[in-house]
């Protein structure tokens, strides 16, 4: 009994040393691994550190003050605009003062200034203040609508810079960065991932986005999106928004079209682009079906220009299309990107499925540049603001002739706004109209338009003849 209960004793007493033996090894590799996963946060830390501090130099604050679109007045075919001041962003694409922003931030600007980000702080309680060798007037070299690109100048040379790339790829899920001027604070940092690499947000742009959860706000538009090797993969535009605030659903344009435009904006002012006169949409289940297609997902040709280069090629509506110059089509933002990016010295090679064969044709074709869908977009366009009217106007010059199409006379004063404002004389002018005579009297000029104006008073009646869309009418009005 007692040799039992003493090697029982025994026993327990080595298990026991045993288990603290285990215990006292596990604490030590815990302990030995906790360092180690430190370390791991901490070069995650310093390696997002350095991709900001790679890009931010290169990230500006764009201040406008000018006139701009107001969005909604009730009032509809009449562009009105007011007095506004926007803040937005921009990245320096070229060391020599070349800027990439959004056509929307400085849409309406009378006068452009960039701010340059300030250099870094020894100190975390130093303050940095703007410089006004910090602050410089920039230009609009051009713009492109569609895009929602701009392109400005500064008189600035060995400036940082975030070059364009064409050949960055973005994947879903992969960390991004958001580099801008949200609600007006200087050189902010937001991360996310990419949410999509193709969204198209509006079915009928054609317009494809990356779409990327970083937060963005007002302000944060024309800066750059940045992958964690400090790529710009694209230019930060617009948000979907209830609340006017960031939901997480931010869009960029993607860094191919920035490359693409960047070159055209430099080189010409607009963008050039290649056209085949086809249009295309995606395809449905229910429209696969209805005309019996041999698959239910793709883009199809569902209009032929006649006389087209797409015509002339042999294409046909109904047409499947599968490729272009060689890359897959699986969608009408597909077709629209490669068509896009074509190069406009090249015929396009185009493959389609007709029922269940599969085609190839070479399509010559046409170059052109959009049209500018406002008047107030044209670079250093002279505007004059007409004040007892309400609108600003100018010249019929050879950079607005091109732009209204079947104008019956040269002579005139075309309309490129109206203001808003309480007191707005409802004339029922519209940008566009082109104001031939007031009272039977030919204009010939703006400082013609603008003495007759003044010497109007409250009452008179006033009676101006125009031309819209190539058809004369009279407007009649009294002045207020």
């Amino acid at each position: 009994m007692k040799c039992g209960i003493a090697c029982l004793l025994v026993a327990t007493s080595a298990h026991a040393q045993t288990a603290a033996t285990r215990v006292s090894a596990g604490a030590a590799a815990v302990r030995s691994e906790a360092p180690a996963s430190s370390n791991l946060l901490r070069d995650l830390d310093r390696s997002l550190e350095k991709v900001v501090a790679k890009v931010s130099p290169a990230v500006v604050q764009i201040v406008v003050t000018g006139y701009g679109p107001l969005e909604d007045h009730g009032h509809t075919g009449t562009a009105r605009i007011a007095r506004q001041h926007a803040v937005g962003a921009g990245v320096i694409v070229d060391p020599d003062g070349y800027i990439l922003t959004n056509a929307h931030v400085v849409e309406g600007a009378q006068r452009i200034r960039v701010i340059l980000p300030s250099s870094a702080a020894d100190s975390p309680l130093e303050l940095q203040p703007i410089h006004a060798a910090q602050i410089l007037d920039a230009k609009v070299l051009g713009t492109h609508k569609q895009s929602d690109l701009a392109l400005l100048k500064v008189e600035a040379t060995h400036l940082p810079a975030a070059p364009l790339r064409s050949d960055v790829r973005v994947h879903q899920g992969e960390l991004v960065f958001a580099i801008g001027s949200p609600e007006g604070l200087l050189d902010s940092v937001t991360m996310g991932v990419v949410s999509s690499v193709a969204r198209q947000p509006d079915p009928d742009d054609p317009m494809v986005y990356i779409q990327t959860d970083a937060a963005m706000n007002p302000g944060n538009s024309g800066g750059p999106l940045v992958d964690i090797d400090g790529n710009v993969v694209g230019i930060n535009t617009s948000i979907l928004s209830k609340s006017g605030g960031s939901e997480g659903l931010g869009f960029a344009i993607p860094a191919a079209i920035l490359n693409f435009d960047y070159q055209n904006l430099r080189k010409y002012g607009h963008v050039r682009r290649v056209a085949i006169g086809a249009r295309t949409q995606n395809i449905t289940p229910t429209l696969a079906a209805g005309l019996g297609l041999a698959r239910s997902w793709g883009a199809i040709i569902s209009d032929i220009a006649a006389g087209g280069a797409a015509e002339a090629a042999g294409l046909r509506i109904d047409d499947i299309v599968l490729a272009i110059d060689g890359r897959p089509v699986l969608g009408l933002p597909d077709f629209i990107a490669a068509l896009y990016l074509h190069p406009t010295d090249q015929v396009l090679q185009i493959d389609v499925l007709r029922g269940v064969t599969r085609m190839s044709f070479n399509v010559a074709v046409t170059v052109y540049h959009e049209k500018i869908g406002e008047l107030d977009d044209i670079p250093d366009l002279q505007k004059s603001l007409v004040r007892k009217l309400n609108i600003f106007v100018t010249g019929l010059d050879g950079r607005v002739k091109p732009l209204l199409q079947g104008i019956r006379s040269d002579s005139g004063i075309v309309v490129v706004a109206q203001t808003a404002g309480p007191s707005a004389v409802e004339s029922g002018l519209e940008a566009g109209d082109i104001i031939r005579a007031i009272d039977h009297t030919p204009l010939e000029s703006i400082s013609q338009l603008q003495a007759i104006v003044d010497n109007l008073s409250t009452g008179d009646p006033v009676v101006v003849q125009i031309e819209r869309n190539g058809r004369l009418q009279y407007l009649a009005f009294e002045m207020e």
